[in-house]
């Protein structure tokens, strides 16, 4: 790699440091590279990324970075997950963990946040944005659908009294 693509790397490394919600730092020794596609596709279907970068290059691009306090983790084959929403490339780390004892997490960064293994492992079982959304937008629609069952509910009482006094005449 000459000095050219060793600065792109570092500026590309820093853009992901600055914007990213969440950045997760792992060990990934003696992962094929079919698991390495695998945890790819996984992290893109939830809308993260994965990053394979030489930590120098790493250390480099992070001075001056919210996310600076994740340097320290960056020994050995490492490996970055990272998102702009602050709990999806947690909760892809983790399930990918759970799964293949290769991955090693080692701990991460939200914002100036620095996370150890258990507060990745604490973030990934938060809510990401689109349920946080959905839930949001559950309760807003909650209250509108009980005042149009309340409003429709009278009209519904009369008719079914109506019928029940109709019975008893006819009785």
């Amino acid at each position: 790699m000459d000095r050219a693509q060793k600065e792109k790397t570092v500026e590309e490394l820093g853009q992901i440091f600055e914007s990213s919600g969440v950045v997760v730092v792992a060990h990934y020794v003696g992962l094929t590279v079919v698991e390495m596609q695998d945890l790819r596709a996984r992290a893109r279907d939830a809308g993260s990324s994965v990053r394979v970068a030489k930590n120098r290059l790493a250390k480099i691009a992070l001075e001056g970075k919210p996310c600076d306090s994740i340097a320290g983790l960056l020994t050995g084959m490492t490996v970055l997950t990272y998102s702009e929403d602050p709990v999806a490339a947690a909760k892809v780390a983790e399930g990918f963990a759970k799964e293949n004892k290769k991955f090693e997490i080692l701990g991460g960064a939200m914002g100036e946040n620095a996370l150890d293994r258990a507060g990745v492992a604490a973030l990934s079982k938060m809510p990401s944005r689109e349920e946080l959304i959905a839930s949001i937008a559950g309760c807003i629609g909650a209250p509108a659908s009980n005042i149009a069952g309340a409003i429709g509910a009278p009209a519904s009482n009369i008719a079914s009294i109506l019928s029940t006094i109709e019975d008893k005449a006819a009785a």
